[in-house]
């Protein structure tokens, strides 16, 4: 579940840099990079959960490897609402 999180997250906040007015909301492009930085934030804590919940290592079934995967991807769905959010304030700013 924390891995598919981060994954939306981290196609939102790709599609969020790549187009700031596309087809996730209007004019500055700022929904789109929100919304990557709150899943992504969410797929974090919730790999970060399981990490520090599982009693087992990786490979014993308790989801420690799914949880460093979930750790990656939303860390990597941050980065780019981030960087996507940091552009839409930017040309925000330009065009005010």
């Amino acid at each position: 579940m924390a891995v598919l999180l981060g994954l939306v997250g981290a196609v939102v906040g790709g599609l969020a840099l790549a187009r700031p007015a596309g087809r996730i909301g209007t004019g500055s492009g700022s929904l789109g990079a929100v919304l990557a930085l709150a899943v992504g934030l969410i797929g974090v804590a919730l790999g970060g959960l399981v990490v520090a919940t599982s009693d087992g290592g990786i490979g014993t079934g308790n989801g420690r490897g799914g949880a460093f995967v979930a750790l990656a991807v939303g860390l990597v769905s941050v980065v780019l609402g981030g960087l996507a959010l940091a552009r839409a304030r930017r040309t925000a700013r330009l065009t005010a």
